[in-house]
């Protein structure tokens, strides 16, 4: 018998499912998990059609799933687990401070949400917290999702904006959104003299910054 497993002998252990695309990420949080006595990661998983067969399979106390992808499915994965796996408690860890994401986070009444940035004892505590009954939410992201202002931009002002930040040229940003060249440099032009921006890039900045994109 390993020296962590004597550790667990008389103690409740805590399954722990582990969604994260990055096999360097996944592997670290793994290795860090597998320090506590009263943690075992039973399935380490990339966020693919495989979890949920695989989580019951095994059926894991909690599930940590990073969010963070950009097709979201990761949401949807929990809402899956929850239904068919009711027991199994959801700690979704995201990178995104926007108050758009994290409220679309929230509303889904996760019993878990953490920060990617928070120090490697919250996430203990934190799956601790969920496994026991409790609902754990990262007090940075609570601060941030009451406190950030409301965004005065449109939903699709903030969409030609992102596309923007992402490097894609105004043409393809009409061609893509179904809208003449104009009428997206219209777009930028609004957003940029709603935040008081100079150009372009001090747009993005200030929005970002403000937690809207």
């Amino acid at each position: 018998m390993t020296a962590g497993r004597m550790r667990r002998v008389g103690a409740t252990l805590i399954r722990v499912l582990l969604v994260e695309d990055t096999g360097l990420m996944r592997g670290a949080l793994a290795a860090l998990l597998a320090r506590e006595g009263d943690i075992e990661v039973v399935v380490e998983a990339e966020g693919n059609g495989s979890v949920l067969a695989r989580a019951l399979s095994y059926r894991p106390d909690v599930a940590v799933i990073d969010v963070d992808s950009p097709q979201r499915e990761e949401l949807a994965l929990g809402g899956a687990l929850s239904a068919q796996l009711p027991d199994c408690r959801m700690l979704l860890v995201t990178g995104s401070s926007t108050r758009e994401c994290l409220w679309r986070v929230l509303a889904q009444h996760t019993p878990g949400l953490i920060g990617k940035d928070a120090p490697a004892d919250r996430l203990v505590e934190g799956i601790r917290k969920v496994a026991s009954g409790q609902r754990y939410i990262d007090p940075e992201l609570a601060v941030l999702a009451v406190n950030a202002a409301e965004s005065p931009l449109t939903p699709r002002e903030l969409e030609v904006l992102r596309m923007g930040a992402e490097g894609t040229p105004t043409r393809e940003i009409a061609d893509r959104l179904a809208l003449s060249v104009g009428t997206v440099r219209n777009h930028l032009s609004a957003v940029a003299n709603k935040v008081g921006a100079r150009n372009r890039v001090d747009t993005i900045r200030i929005v970002r910054e403000s937690g809207w994109l």
